[in-house]
């Protein structure tokens, strides 16, 4: 029987196979942060699916951060992520419904959100309830439909929701949330790879 996504991660930090998530993700991360954060000053940062909260420390050590926080599904992720950090905060709740109680300037989600069922409904808790105005979402994605390689990873992985669209499909969902100045590319192509999938838009 396949599992929930959360089991599935939740085995991750039993097994300690979550160590290899920086790892794999730290060139496409890099790349997304670089990005999204241009001409950007004193921020609010936010990891949406933020695992053991790598990222957030990652953030946090930045000199124009003001506060890097971050929310995962599961317990097991997040009890890590505190046991590894006690400067920044952590939250084990539902993306699809949980809010912070103060807006943020970035919200980044690296390799989430194609675990839901309706990432759309994820996107617009983003829009309305996370994002100051003007403020800024950028998502990594590796499976996707022009990604060739991934198409087999339901088996491979056992998970119950993977959800794969194609690159226009997500740009469109962006701009029916709302998000303006959506842009979209490809970071870390080897022959057989395509790559991560980066997804950018704000809130204006």
């Amino acid at each position: 029987m396949k599992k929930h996504p959360i089991e599935i991660f939740s085995d991750w930090v039993t097994s300690g196979k979550d160590d290899g998530m920086e790892i794999n993700h730290l060139e496409s991360v890099t790349n997304m942060l670089d990005y999204s954060l241009k001409d950007l000053e004193n921020f609010n940062f936010i990891d949406a699916g933020c695992g053991t909260g790598w990222v957030v420390r990652m953030v946090s050590k930045m000199n124009l951060c003001n506060s890097a926080c971050g929310v995962d599904g599961s317990k097991k992720m997040i009890e890590k992520a505190k046991s590894l950090d006690i400067n920044n905060q952590y939250f084990c709740s539902d993306l699809l419904t949980w809010k912070p109680k103060l807006k943020k300037d970035l919200v980044h989600s690296m390799e989430v959100l194609y675990y839901f069922k309706n990432p759309s409904i994820v996107l617009k808790n983003f829009y309305n309830n996370w994002l100051n105005d003007n403020g800024r979402l950028i998502i990594g994605i590796d499976f996707y439909k022009e990604n060739l390689s991934c198409h087999d990873w339901p088996d491979k992985t056992n998970v119950s929701i993977m959800n794969m669209m194609s690159i226009s499909e997500w740009i469109k969902m962006f701009e029916n949330c709302g998000f303006k100045n959506v842009k979209s590319w490809r970071t870390g192509q080897k022959k057989d790879w395509g790559g991560t999938l980066v997804v950018y838009g704000t809130k204006t």
